[in-house]
């Protein structure tokens, strides 16, 4: 097991069924909130050079992170996942 998975899991991700990837869904106030989490977790995302699956509809990113290369869940969606939930905090 990742370490790290257990922790995302208390903190509303869930695995996916295959457990390959793991999902969390961020509603927002607004658009613009929604949008301006997208642009800063981007830029985390460029820089750890790993990139989400997401979609935005209105107020809602939905969010999926897998590792395609691997074919499974790794240290790094783990990372990002951790980044995307302090942004979101904050």
């Amino acid at each position: 097991m990742i370490e790290g998975i257990d922790d995302l899991i208390k903190n509303g991700w869930k695995k996916s069924k295959d457990g390959n990837a793991i999902t969390k869904t961020f509603i927002f106030t607004n658009f613009i909130e929604a949008l301006g989490w997208m642009v800063k977790v981007g830029v985390w995302a460029e820089k750890l050079n790993h990139h989400p699956e997401w979609d935005n509809v209105y107020k809602t990113v939905n969010v999926l992170l897998t590792t395609h290369d691997k074919g499974t869940i790794t240290n790094l969606d783990v990372t990002l996942a951790q980044k995307m939930d302090t942004i979101y905090e904050s």
